[in-house]
């Protein structure tokens, strides 16, 4: 049986929503001042391009770490300088407590954002899909070991992403939840592979840990993407271990297009409060 979302939107709207924030152009922003390096990655056999925002107090507390934020769909073209600027803007306000924000520039978007899927309408997105394992392994394997080697950062982490990155969110938060202690995952795509993230939320929450961690779940006026949500936030409220926080918010107000930039600030403005202290610090 098809998704709900194969079964009543056109290849061409699966695409536009698969580029949401990648492809489907950046709004005019300035860039904020930020490091950028490269891996030459074993694990993806590719070159990968990062971008590093710094807090304001970066340079003037030597003996500081900071937590870390790591963001798929992170180039200076994608959504980087909108959620770095944001970030910014909170901390200088001291709405945030300072923290490091990694972008991880796309190469191939939609190999790395999907898993495997059986669903024959999902495969004509691209050429190549279901490569999320490569993609997290790159991540946990190599990035987060440079990034501790480079910068002065603490072991809490969290990530943040939309659609198609807030979908790879949602199936790290499943496959491999310690990788990151806060996953926010804005309007994820988990009508992909027939909605197997809902299918199978009950028994991975099951075999899961009782480890801290926090999730953030939200989505917008969208006849494919809210319902499956809605279904997964089902499954939590039965099945969410104790030591689980999370949350459901739904935006019927909001569309696809903008839920990002219109949730993101006030969703970091929580997560990393300048007066919240993260469990077990």
């Amino acid at each position: 049986m098809k998704s709900v979302y194969c079964q009543i939107l056109s290849l061409p709207l699966v695409l536009s929503i698969l580029c949401a924030g990648a492809c489907s152009g950046p709004q005019e922003e300035p860039v904020p001042a930020h490091d950028t390096f490269t891996i030459e990655s074993s694990v993806m056999d590719e070159t990968r391009l990062i971008n590093v925002y710094l807090p304001p107090d970066y340079g003037q507390d030597t003996e500081k770490n900071y937590p870390v934020l790591y963001m798929p769909d992170g180039g200076v073209g994608e959504d980087f300088p909108h959620i770095a600027n944001t970030i910014d803007a909170a901390i200088r306000a001291g709405e945030m407590r300072s923290i490091v924000l990694v972008g991880i520039e796309n190469t191939e978007r939609r190999r790395d954002m999907t898993g495997p899927t059986e669903v024959a309408e999902d495969r004509k997105i691209a050429p190549v899909v279901g490569g999320s394992a490569a993609f997290r392994g790159f991540i946990a394997k190599e990035l987060v070991s440079q990034i501790h080697t480079r910068y002065r950062v603490t072991d809490e982490s969290g990530i943040i992403g939309e659609s198609a990155a807030g979908l790879f969110i949602m199936e790290t938060f499943f496959l491999q939840p310690e990788l990151f202690d806060v996953y926010i995952a804005i309007s994820p795509s988990i009508w992909w592979n027939n909605e197997e993230i809902v299918r199978r939320a009950a028994e991975r929450l099951s075999a899961g840990s009782d480890a801290d961690l926090d999730l953030y779940l939200t989505s917008a006026n969208e006849e494919d993407i809210a319902p499956a949500v809605s279904r997964l936030a089902e499954v939590l409220n039965e099945s969410a271990s104790s030591g689980l926080r999370w949350r459901y918010e739904p935006r019927p107000d909001l569309r696809h297009h903008n839920i990002y930039r219109s949730v993101a600030p006030v969703v970091l403005r929580e997560y990393y409060s300048s007066k919240r202290v993260p469990e077990g610090n």
